[in-house]
């Protein structure tokens, strides 16, 4: 049967020694009365109903009686089908084996393996709780001094207007703790992207006059690339962009272990206290509004109120002890630069938010490393600064130079500019390329005169004039007919003669008239 707590079973000792009736105890208790009678007469075998109410026997020894004469029934099923194989289950889950994988290892090396995979999860859990505890289930208090540490994470709190895109969007809020006083910074935001990221920590420090010594972020994209512990080649990884945050305001980044909440416990006690008090029990729609509204909960509320573990008012004790102590803001300020690798793509471009940006095309194919400022873009391949844009503008992003010099010209679909350069080998070269662009009321000739003025300027801009003469005499608008006239050098010839020269007036038609006699 299902024991009862012993402090029950006590007070129901207690009111049958005040003479209680068995249905008076059982409401009192919530207990049914077939159970409280079978307990009652456990007790009175053992001789504990006797005496004075003030004079309860002790929980233990209450514990031995229950023990003694009702025992708890064994369950349905003690065996299970994988039995056979504790041992073996046991070694593996030591070594940190889930049961998913003991499963497939005992199918893979035992043919007379039967167990099914809950079978092989129901033991894991019996063997998971039989274990004793280890010294790295312990879980340390820590205490942090004055200035020591801020604790960062994000939690989503639904979806608000949006005033700027006029729509409703998902919606986070940004908290960064001080460990000592537990005073907090918060802010609502629309995305984690790294630029914002970057940009919180920024007004954190302002608001508070000062930097912790260590940040402990969650281990979001964002902040740490990859994190591992245990084993030297598994070193953490931090975000580039976030590193140079750090080493401008002089702080250390110690980012929490995946999947270990606990490791952070101050922010995420924070983040709770921050959607349970302030946002549940308002009805907020758009952003500017609830912004203006939790920053004055924060310093009014939040600030003000005790705290349970320091029993202190957090803004109190942040003004009388924490913000001295921090370290103080640089003189300069942070200019924040987004790290991201890239993949160079076949137009010898990168992509950066919506915007291509161009780097030397023998890259193609490679993964460059992106740093953006507010003002540039600066692309780099192994560790080798390889160009730098403007960031400032719209439409790609190209230097000629970072193109095929045989191939870089073609990017250029204006009409008007090739018309532009043609006139500067001359203007009969002009004049040519404008009717090539008309030879043809349908098809494009684009291609057609990129060629051919590419191909004119390899050659002295009178003999560019002169082929164009000639192609122009013939009628032929290609670019194989003026590359083959140069070619040929038959641009150094004369042009012939017209083959039908003006012929001397003829006799006068029989019936014509005479232009004096029509006046």
């Amino acid at each position: 049967m299902r024991r009862l707590d012993m402090h029950r079973l006590q007070e129901l000792v207690r009111l049958h020694r005040q003479g209680k009736s068995k249905r008076e105890s059982a409401r009192l208790l919530g207990m049914g009365r077939n159970t409280l009678r079978r307990y009652l007469v456990a007790f009175d075998e053992a001789g504990l109903l006797d005496g004075e109410p003030e004079e309860l026997p002790r929980l233990e020894v209450l514990r031995l009686a229950v023990d003694a004469r009702l025992p708890t029934q064994p369950a349905s099923q003690t065996s299970s089908t994988v039995d056979a194989w504790a041992l073996a289950i046991g070694e593996m889950a030591e070594r940190g084996a889930k049961p998913k994988a003991i499963f497939d290892a005992l199918r893979l090396s035992d043919p007379d393996f039967d167990g099914s995979l809950d079978a092989v999860k129901r033991f894991y859990r019996r063997w998971r709780t039989e274990q004793p505890p280890s010294a790295v289930d312990v879980a340390i208090l820590v205490e942090t001094g004055p200035g020591k540490v801020a604790q960062v994470d994000f939690g989503y709190i639904g979806t608000l207007f949006d005033p700027i895109e006029q729509r409703l969007r998902r919606a986070w809020v940004f908290v960064m703790v001080l460990g000592f006083c537990r005073h907090m910074f918060a802010k609502i935001v629309f995305d984690q992207k790294t630029t914002t990221w970057l940009q919180l920590h920024v007004e954190a420090f302002a608001e508070f006059g000062g930097v912790p010594e260590v940040v402990v972020p969650d281990n979001l994209k964002a902040a740490v690339t990859r994190a591992a512990f245990g084993v030297e080649r598994d070193k953490l990884a931090l975000n580039r962009s976030y590193r140079d945050l750090a080493r401008h305001y002089g702080f250390v980044i110690d980012p929490a272990p995946p999947y270990s909440p606990e490791k952070k416990g101050k922010v995420e006690n924070a983040v709770r206290y921050v959607k349970s008090s302030f946002f549940k029990p308002r009805a907020l729609e758009e952003i500017t509004e609830a912004q203006s509204e939790l920053t004055r909960w924060r310093f009014e509320i939040a600030g003000t109120r005790v705290h349970g573990t320091t029993h202190r008012q957090p803004l109190e004790l942040f003004e009388q002890q924490e913000q001295e102590a921090m370290l103080a803001l640089p003189a300069r300020p942070f200019i924040p630069r987004v790290w991201k690798t890239v993949k160079v793509h076949p137009d010898s471009h990168i992509l950066f938010e919506k915007r291509k940006y161009s780097l030397p095309w023998a890259h193609i194919g490679k993964k460059a490393w992106l740093c953006a400022t507010p003002e540039s873009v600066t692309l780099y391949i192994d560790d080798v600064r390889v160009a730098t844009h403007n960031r400032h503008g719209t439409g790609p992003a190209t230097q000629d130079c970072h193109l095929p010099k045989h191939r870089r010209d073609l990017r250029y679909r204006s009409r008007d500019y090739w018309i532009r350069r043609a006139r500067g080998l001359g203007e009969t070269v002009g004049e040519y390329v404008e009717e090539v662009f008309g030879a043809d009321e349908v098809l494009s000739q684009l291609r057609t005169v990129q060629a051919i003025v590419t191909h004119l300027e390899k050659f002295p801009p009178s003999r560019a004039v002169a082929a164009c003469e000639r192609a122009r005499f013939y009628g032929n608008h290609t670019y194989r007919g003026v590359r083959d006239i140069l070619r040929k050098g038959l641009d150094q010839e004369p042009l012939p003669a017209l083959l039908f020269p003006d012929a001397k007036p003829g006799p006068r038609p029989r019936f014509s008239r005479v232009p004096a006699a029509e006046a």
